[in-house]
């Protein structure tokens, strides 16, 4: 259902472009009952992204990745956070950035990828629209040692749980990321069945 006719944007300020884009936009929405209510809102762009949970069906294992985000240190978790590879399109088509996110994170060079789904993480505050992949792995795909790229500060190490193991992390808090336990949770339900 379009709801473009029900919005009047009335003004729009960039507030920050550092990173990223935050705005904060003035509009008029139609209500549902038939009233115009002025609102205002922030967003933070950030641009759409791609994320991929590896899988290697024989051994029941999965590829995930943990890295230090400021973010979420700030907001209390004093470890690092264990999460799939992702990363921003950058004007690639999703499946493309996401087969060289995998690459340059972890050092595995895959060809069997396919999309499942999109969301949107944080609709609220955030733009962004993540594209989520699943694909297989094996010993065979490793190409380099992977760790991302340092000159933006990445420093990534990789694990390699069982489906069972991983599951466990999220019911225990070692896995947070909400990306991480949506793909997780796919797998559980239509790559790791029975």
């Amino acid at each position: 259902m379009a709801i473009a006719h029900k919005v009047r944007v009335e003004d729009v300020t960039t507030l920050s472009n550092d990173w990223y884009v935050l705005k904060k936009t003035t509009f008029s929405y139609l209500r549902s009952d038939g009233s115009w209510q002025r609102q205002s809102r922030e967003t933070y762009d950030r641009g759409n992204g791609a994320t991929i949970l590896l899988y290697d069906p024989h051994r029941r294992t999965v590829l995930l990745t943990r890295q230090f985000r400021y973010p979420a240190f700030v907001n209390g978790h004093d470890d690092l956070l264990i999460e799939t590879p992702a990363g921003l399109l950058d004007d690639a088509s999703p499946e493309d950035r996401i087969r060289a996110e995998v690459e340059e994170e972890t050092g595995y060079r895959v060809t069997n990828v396919r999309q499942v789904f999109d969301a949107f993480m944080s609709p609220g505050s955030v733009t962004e629209r993540l594209h989520f992949f699943v694909g297989s792995y094996s010993f065979a795909d490793q190409v380099s040692e992977g760790g991302g790229n340092a000159e933006e500060g990445e420093d990534i190490e990789r694990l390699e749980p069982t489906i069972e193991e991983a599951l466990g992390m999220i019911r225990d808090g070692h896995i947070r990321d909400g990306k991480t336990i949506m793909l997780l949770q796919y797998a559980a339900l239509h790559i790791f069945k029975g």
